[in-house]
């Protein structure tokens, strides 16, 4: 009946996400419903995009999309990791030609990166067709293709020493193989360094590698003509663990200290370059050609690149630095206080602010009968509110209102019928 289907679409749902996310899925949020049911929280907003695409026979669309999302990670706080949080992920769908949406989805994370000021960062690429066509030439079974990928994606946090025991003592790969991916995702490049892979005794006997490589190519072409090839790096050791991508895949890391090492990194000989002390990922993404077709009862595909930008990690590195320089950080959009100056004035300030708020100015009054000027004043330098309308039994007389810049503390007298016109021309540039 219809509570044994229900059942089923639940189930199956918790196994739809299981199957797509590798060795993360440990990681996923189980919970159980009164009734038994085996339901789970999303873990992406990548998988549930999706299934919508393939619900609804959508064949091409271009979005963004702000949401919490759920994973049973050990928090760490001051790094801006949490059990739940918000990700703004960016995605084109659609059936077009190579490379040209995932060079702009690059574009919008160094343009957002470069916006936000957070300081120093680079986008390390690679390609999933690259990774595994290199494992391949290099002996590895293909049953531990993704295995072993995951554990390559460890070299952001591990020493290769470690990278490599776990890959032949837990992993169960011969120490020949491991030795010759050591020596492939050691390299970092840009064009030149697909261009030599291309040549590459070993790598050229994968179709599969050459087809990433190529690709690698015109997306590094691309990336030139939108000028963010200072950021970007062909990285060998970018593995990124989820299982669902297909094709090109990246990940945006800050750097705290020293310029971005890329000239270094594309000087032709593939060496690794001088890093900067890495402060984590704050975006990843890459194309999942196959994740659609997944969801659609006839295996429609619809080809995805997408990126992900992880919103408590930027606002974690954003207050860090407003804290080390002191600066006050704007926590509201009020444009205006409406302060008074004397007691016994709350009815002419709730009737200024009403007059503010229906003129669609964002106008704020303290819930209190006599606020102390002061304590008004105050209020606006804690919270970054530019201006300040003040009342007192002068100014009423005199129909004005005395209008004081924060900041600069000048103030100014406003006849009560130009107050409107004079707070939007000031705050407009704001």
């Amino acid at each position: 009946g219809d509570e044994g289907r229900h059942q089923f679409t639940l189930k199956t749902a918790k196994e739809t996400l299981t199957g797509k996310y590798g060795e993360d899925s440990k990681l996923i949020y189980d919970l159980k419903d009164q009734g038994g049911e085996l339901l789970s929280l999303r873990y992406d907003l990548t998988v549930p995009f999706a299934r919508y695409l393939a619900m609804n026979k959508v064949t091409n669309i271009k979005r963004y999309h702000i949401a919490k999302v759920y994973r049973r990670d050990n928090p760490a706080m001051t790094r801006g990791r949490y059990r739940e949080f918000y990700q703004c992920d960016f995605d084109i769908a659609g059936q077009y030609d190579p490379m040209i949406p995932d060079a702009e989805c690059l574009k919008i994370v160094h343009e957002i990166l470069s916006e936000l000021e957070l300081g120093d960062f680079r986008i390390k690429v690679n390609d999933r067709r690259i990774l595994d066509g290199m494992f391949a030439v290099c002996g590895v079974p293909d049953d531990k293709f993704r295995t072993i990928c995951s554990t390559v994606d460890k070299l952001d946090k591990m020493s290769w020493e470690d990278v490599r025991s776990e890959m032949v003592k837990e992993k169960g790969l011969s120490e020949e193989a491991a030795d010759q991916i050591g020596q492939y995702v050691s390299l970092q490049g840009g064009m030149d360094l697909a261009e030599r892979l291309l040549q590459d005794a070993k790598m050229s006997q994968s179709k599969q590698a050459c087809a990433g490589l190529t690709d690698m190519k015109q997306l590094f072409s691309y990336l030139q003509l939108f000028q963010v090839t200072d950021k970007v790096v062909f990285d060998l050791s970018l593995a990124r663990g989820l299982d669902y991508y297909t094709g090109v895949i990246y990940e945006a890391i800050l750097t705290q200290t020293g310029p971005v090492p890329v000239a270094a990194a594309q000087n032709g000989a593939g060496e690794k370059a001088e890093e900067g002390v890495s402060v984590g990922s704050v975006a990843g993404g890459g194309r999942y050609d196959g994740l659609v077709g997944m969801f659609d009862p006839k295996g429609r595909k619809v080809p995805c690149v997408g990126v992900s930008i992880g919103i408590e990690r930027v606002f974690s590195i954003m207050e860090q630095k407003a804290e080390a320089s002191a600066e006050k950080v704007r926590t509201t959009e009020t444009q205006v206080m409406v302060a008074s100056a004397q007691k016994n004035l709350l009815e002419e300030r709730l009737r200024l602010t009403a007059e503010l708020w229906n003129a669609g100015i964002k106008a704020e009054v303290m819930y209190k009968k006599n606020p102390k000027l002061l304590s008004q004043l105050q209020h606006c330098e804690d919270s970054g509110i530019p201006l300040v309308a003040i009342l007192g039994e002068q100014e009423l007389k005199d129909g004005v209102v005395k209008l004081r810049t924060v900041h600069s503390r000048e103030e100014i007298d406003v006849s009560r019928a130009k107050l409107v016109e004079e707070i939007k021309r000031r705050t407009s540039d704001v």
